[in-house]
């Protein structure tokens, strides 16, 4: 039986496949709003200790077709060595379609064409990135890098066929900091569109809140649904990416389940979220939201 290195995470698109942990925590882990792998030091596993995962996944779930590469960013993994957890993934899972890992901007650009396409072929060909915000203001306030570093990592996985799924923060910049957030974004997702692109809204720890507000630099001030639905209005309406985009909002944290295809769908979730600001229509309970 497969035994995990609690706590585990992984995106919600995956609640439903087989996870296999490459690596233990987070390579990066300085985010400022996450809490995600604060209990565990950064290593990556050996890959005997991989494949006997592997093998005793196998055996109790011979059939499984998809399969999710945990912790925080294994793509960050040499590429021989995810070459040969991949590899040892199809000699166990006749059915295997679809392998796919967490990644950092870094990460990504660490890869070379030839590695991306050598993990492709053995069907490591989808990624989770948070890019969080297009804003540099607020993304060195959350210790996440640069606009430009997050706009060369996508740009370079679309012109290599590597699928990338991407994350907004709503509520990212409070109350004074939205207009820059959203318009940041929109601009960033405009000239570097990833494959999917959805949101969630945000929520801090109290293992992390007071590094948080203390980066934020001044008094951070809370969005409220009404806030955070019109930034979702103000992102929809700027987006224009020159290839389709899947998007989707049905994170547990959102107050709005939205999902559509942009730019084809845009006047559709519009609509949807000028009903949910006038009459409060779709709007999630608060007691129903969470991570």
């Amino acid at each position: 039986m497969l035994e995990y290195d609690f706590p585990l995470w992984r995106p919600p698109s995956e609640g439903d496949n087989l996870i296999i942990q490459a690596t233990l925590g987070c390579r990066y882990n300085q985010c400022s709003f996450c809490s995600m792998y604060k209990e565990k030091t950064y290593r990556a596993r050996a890959l005997d200790e991989v494949f006997a995962d592997i093998d005793a996944a196998a055996r109790d779930w011979p059939d499984a077709h998809r399969v999710f590469l945990a912790d925080g960013d294994a793509y960050c993994l040499p590429t021989e060595a995810l070459a040969a957890i991949c590899d040892r993934l199809a000699l166990r899972f006749p059915a295997l379609q679809r392998i796919s890992a967490y990644a950092t901007p870094f990460d990504i650009l660490g890869k070379s064409p030839e590695d991306i396409a050598l993990l492709k072929s053995k069907r490591l060909g989808l990624v989770y990135l948070g890019i969080e915000t297009g804003s540099d203001a607020l993304l060195k306030r959350i210790a996440k890098g640069s606009a430009k570093q997050m706009e060369a990592a996508l740009a370079k996985a679309r012109e290599n066929g590597l699928k990338v799924s991407a994350t907004v923060i709503l509520g990212l910049g409070g109350k004074t900091g939205w207009e820059d957030h959203m318009e940041g974004t929109a601009q960033l997702v405009n000239r570097a569109p990833p494959t999917y692109l959805s949101t969630l809204q945000l929520g801090l720890e109290t293992n992390v809140a007071p590094r948080f507000f203390e980066r934020f630099g001044e008094e951070f001030q809370w969005q409220d649904d009404h806030g955070v639905l019109v930034e979702l209005r103000r992102l929809l309406d700027r987006l224009d990416p020159p290839a389709p985009v899947i998007f989707r909002s049905n994170h547990a944290s959102n107050a709005l389940a939205l999902a559509g295809n942009l730019p084809r769908d845009k006047a559709k979730l519009l609509a949807r979220i000028d009903a949910a600001l006038d009459e409060g229509a779709g709007v999630r309970p608060r007691w129903i939201r969470g991570f």
